[in-house]
């Protein structure tokens, strides 16, 4: 492996969470110039990045305008929760008989991470403090979960896939003003991580399958209500991505 092709590699991982989180934000553009500056680096290696992140479809090329954070619709966004759902859920299935109990107790620390990021999102950050570290933490937090049923389910396509359309809905979105609903949206995706815990320590892989799958039909129903709440479900959004 070549110096650039492992700068490359950096790069492309630094501005994947940078998207992830929301920092960079939907339609913004990436210009080579300015990555190179930043990275201090020849745009040899900006480019490999760019198209890597392109084959994930994290960013597309648009012809006479650069590159740009891309964006689907409310439609798009819909079908990749439909597709994890699917996904994830054949994952949990296929992971409950081969849990350990070492490896539920690392699920457990999992959902404590999880719960911890949530409840600084719902803490309702203002001004000042910084919204991109906390929703940064609050999506790796969330796949740290979901990673560790991937790892025990080694169902490596089915994981590729998932993560695929997981993508699509990771970012600045999930955070929104609080009140009573959103509250209680966050709190039962909360809840919902440790149903899927309880039903794999019972040894019940079609509950786990069904609790895996309204859960992530359930993060749609939280991510659809905080666009409204930020006044953007009629836009173009972000592809990410869980």
């Amino acid at each position: 492996m070549t110096l650039e092709s492992t700068k490359a590699d950096e790069i492309a991982l630094t501005l994947e969470e940078a998207i992830v989180s929301g920092e960079l934000e939907p339609g913004q553009v990436l210009r080579q110039e300015e990555l190179s500056e930043r990275f201090d680096v020849s745009r040899t290696p900006i480019r490999e990045a760019l198209r890597r992140l392109a084959a994930l479809g994290l960013v597309s090329f648009v012809p006479n305008r650069g590159v740009r954070v891309r964006t689907i619709t409310a439609q798009e966004l819909r079908e990749a929760f439909l597709v994890r759902a699917e996904l994830e859920s054949l994952a949990t299935e296929i992971a409950a008989p081969k849990f350990t109990d070492a490896e539920l107790d690392e699920l457990e620390v999992a959902e404590e991470a999880f719960s911890a990021a949530t409840q600084a999102l719902r803490a309702r950050p203002r001004e000042g403090v910084d919204r991109w570290r906390l929703t940064h933490d609050w999506v790796l937090a969330n796949h740290g979960f979901h990673d560790v049923i991937y790892r025990v389910a080694e169902t490596p396509l089915i994981e590729r896939l998932a993560k695929s359309a997981r993508r699509s809905f990771s970012g600045h979105a999930v955070w929104a003003p609080g009140g009573s609903e959103t509250d209680a949206l966050y709190e039962r995706n909360d809840f919902e991580h440790k149903a899927i815990i309880a039903a794999l320590r019972a040894g019940n892989p079609p509950g786990a399958r069904t609790l895996a799958r309204e859960h992530v039909m359930h993060s749609f129903e939280l991510l659809s209500h905080v666009l409204e709440r930020l006044g953007s479900g009629e836009r173009h959004l972000r592809v990410e991505r869980g």
